[in-house]
């Protein structure tokens, strides 16, 4: 079976800012309704401070800032906790420390821990050994496989002495097709490419789960719409098919000559290099420090952190992971409401960090 080329309508000639989805809104500040009745000098200045603290809670582009809480009042950030798979190839740790780097940039005095699931040290299980208090797990994954539908939750459970919670995978999200559309530029993908004749294979590691099958679609949605319109067909390393080969022959045999490979993989590693080994054309980069991965991560954190209440214990691995329906849907809402735009025809999201 094979996954359906991505062809949406062109979006507009210029990129449009989009609101991310956040799971949860702080109430506006009120005023006190028990004060006595003022006079016009105590009203203006009622009014200026009441403005004030309207204003102080609003950003460019007129997104809202809303704030963070902890698990408790009072409490400092929980620590992020950055989830790789893990890799036998020597590039892969290192990129996985400069796009953390580059993760404590944008956000001073987060603490940012790393944990692998496999083949790197520190492993998950000792990052939250030697953690207390808060923690958000963020995969540096793209799809919901078996890691963060099993192992990430059964991690948190046998780590009882934290307040934890597993924040959703990176994909499917418009900064992740503008991290893949940045590399793929940056390999040699024409600004203006023939429609007719240009393709992209979104190639990644695959997974048997039909969730993680519809997550990588999506991300070939948002990634077609940042080209132009592009096709991108979905591609995979292991567990699923197409296959990078097979999909670059559906390509040819459709009358596409340009075929790149997109790298949807956060470090280099076995399968980032065997898919590259398949391109006919240009390869892209996998997505390491790229600014606009960067920026998800902390959106995910943030996400994960606004979502009430704060589990934990067996609820934590319960009800870590809202369901697709549920995310989807308030995705929808709050994408209506304050953009009024298609969430899959976006060019790219502005995220607070």
């Amino acid at each position: 079976m094979t996954e359906p080329i991505s062809h949406p309508p062109a979006p507009p000639a210029a990129p449009i800012g989009r609101a991310p989805c956040d799971d949860a809104t702080a109430p506006e500040a009120g005023g006190d309704h028990d004060a006595l009745p003022l006079g016009p000098a105590g009203l203006a200045t009622e009014i200026t401070a009441q403005l004030s603290t309207q204003l102080s809670r609003v950003r460019l582009h007129g997104f809202r800032r809303s704030p963070r809480p902890g698990p408790a009042a009072g409490d400092t950030a929980p620590t992020l906790v950055a989830v790789a798979h893990g890799s036998r190839d020597p590039r892969a740790l290192p990129t996985i420390h400069a796009l953390l780097d580059r993760v404590r940039a944008l956000r001073p005095g987060l603490r940012v821990r790393l944990g692998h699931i496999e083949l790197n040290r520190p492993l998950l299980a000792d990052t939250l050994e030697e953690l207390r208090g808060a923690a958000v797990l963020v995969p540096l994954l793209f799809g919901h496989g078996h890691h963060v539908t099993h192992d990430l939750p059964a991690a948190l459970e046998a780590a009882p002495h934290l307040d934890g919670r597993v924040a959703a995978p990176l994909g499917p999200h418009p900064l992740l097709a503008e991290a893949l559309h940045g590399r793929l530029l940056e390999a040699g993908f024409p600004q203006a490419p023939t429609r007719h004749r240009t393709a992209v294979v979104l190639a990644s590691a695959g997974s048997r789960a039909a969730r993680s099958a519809a997550d990588t679609a999506r991300i070939g949605r948002l990634l077609s719409a940042r080209l132009g319109g592009i096709p991108v067909l979905p591609a995979y390393a292991s567990a699923a098919a197409p296959t990078v080969p097979e999909a670059v022959r559906l390509l040819t045999a459709r009358g596409h000559d340009r075929i790149a490979v997109a790298a949807c993989f956060t470090a280099p590693g076995r399968f980032a290099t065997q898919c590259a080994a398949h391109a006919p054309g240009i390869a892209a980069a996998p997505l390491g420090d790229h600014p606009a991965l960067a920026r998800l991560v902390l959106h995910r954190y943030d996400q994960a952190r606004h979502r009430t209440p704060w589990w934990t214990g067996a609820g934590a691995a319960a009800n870590c992971c809202p369901s697709p329906e549920q995310r989807d849907q308030a995705c929808h809402r709050a994408t209506l409401a304050r953009a009024g735009s298609d969430p899959d025809g976006t060019r790219a999201a502005t995220v607070a960090v």
